[in-house]
């Protein structure tokens, strides 16, 4: 009988090196959001010029995500991925240049600079069409059905893991190195992890010698999601829940304006949801859900939600970075049942669209989610905003889970 208990999951050579690049990827990735955000704000002095990164790779990002989905699903999946690795690194390393010549470069204005900083940031939203859903359309074939929920719940491990220690660690290299070391370490690190994948055996197209316009070869991905309701029911919960329940982006106001506690607050606030979700996928690699995962996920996105509600509601600090650390403890659980479903529901021969559609949803919810919470807060006054927010991710996990039956009933 083949062992399903996630730690066994990385014996299996080929995933040991797949998560080890993903890794080394996603810490390289958060340390050159930190850098961007810093670098930009330096030049400018503009808080929305830092806003504008965000939305110059996003905007790319999702226009790209459909064909990129098509391209993966009729490509050799190593071969690509070690592409958009080294396309990566390029492009990061034009910016590591213009870094060290920045000084040099009188005859540009500080504004000039950063459109080239734009302009490389909108080629990495590309980049980011394509390399998204890559290693999650690698993991079924490497691991097999039976290990997928545990190679599921290490990949969220890994990438939260990774998430979280490049936002803290690009602070501090900006601090030691300066805007220039740290770019070139980010772009040696890009160049480490592509030594991973080098080890991963080929990974060769289910669709090799089909011909599929590409127009149809996206409409199937869709049509599929759209037929296929446990897995349109997770990506709208996965949607709605961070498009309204993102209190995160009100953080700043409260811990200065309402809990009065400072940057000290400020910063233990922000990670708390962090610190919720590292610890219960931790957990969940050591102790898996074994049954009745679709009701559990139905009342983590309503939980969730109470938790938002509770944080808006809050005058003390320390229940507000306890309601903020369940938020993230259920979150976390949502995350990887949600990514589970979806892999387990997709065909090989699909996957890649599939995932690349997720990953839509994934990108426009984040990016539409700060702005919700923004227009929110100015129309309804922050502490409304988050409330509102709060309510309204619990009517979409009760919505969901009366109108899709399935996926309520969904175990694995």
């Amino acid at each position: 009988m083949i062992s399903t208990h996630p730690i066994k999951t990385l014996r299996i050579p080929a995933f040991r090196n797949l998560i080890c690049g993903r890794f080394f990827l996603v810490l390289a990735f958060r340390m050159l959001a930190t850098l961007l955000g810093w670098w930009v704000y330096q030049l400018t002095k503009d808080p929305f010029a830092i806003g504008l990164i965000g939305l110059s790779e996003v905007i790319p990002a999702v226009s790209s995500a459909l064909y990129a989905g098509h391209v993966i699903d009729n490509s050799e999946k190593k071969r690509l991925l070690l592409i958009c690795n080294y396309a990566y690194v390029v492009l990061i390393g034009s910016l590591a240049a213009l870094a060290y010549f920045e000084s040099e470069l009188h005859m540009y204005t500080n504004r000039q600079l950063t459109w080239f900083i734009y302009g490389t940031i909108f080629l990495t939203g590309i980049c980011r069409a394509f390399i998204g859903p890559l290693v999650p359309t690698m993991i079924p074939k490497i691991v097999g059905s039976a290990r997928l929920p545990a190679a599921i719940t290490i990949n969220q491990a890994t990438f939260l893991t990774a998430s979280v220690s490049g936002h803290a660690l690009g602070g501090f290299l900006i601090h030691w190195f300066g805007i220039p070391g740290t770019l070139m370490i980010i772009v040696s690190i890009m160049s480490f992890a592509s030594v991973f994948f080098w080890f991963i055996p080929r990974h060769p197209s289910e669709n090799l010698g089909l011909q599929t316009k590409i127009m149809e070869s996206m409409k199937e991905g869709l049509r599929y999601i759209y037929k296929t309701k446990e897995i349109l029911g997770a990506l709208l919960l996965d949607m709605f829940a961070v498009l309204f329940g993102g209190a995160v982006a009100m953080i700043p106001v409260f811990a200065s304006d309402i809990l009065m506690v400072g940057s000290q607050g400020f910063g233990l606030l922000n990670a708390a949801s962090d610190i919720g979700a590292m610890m219960v996928i931790i957990t969940l690699s050591i102790v898996p859900l074994r049954k009745n995962q679709g009701k559990i996920l139905l009342f983590a996105v309503g939980g969730f939600g109470l938790c938002i509600i509770g944080f808006g509601l809050s005058k003390l600090y320390w229940l507000s970075f306890i309601l903020l650390m369940m938020s993230g403890i259920l979150d976390g659980i949502s995350v990887v049942i949600r990514g589970t479903i979806v892999q387990l529901k997709t065909p090989e021969k699909i996957r890649g669209r599939v995932l690349s559609v997720n990953s839509i949803f994934i990108m426009s919810s984040n990016e539409l989610g700060q702005f919700e919470s923004g227009v929110a807060a100015k129309l309804l006054g922050v502490v409304r905003s988050v409330i509102f927010g709060g309510s309204m991710t619990l009517l979409i996990a009760l919505a969901v889970g009366k109108n899709f039956p399935s996926l309520r009933r969904m175990k694995y």
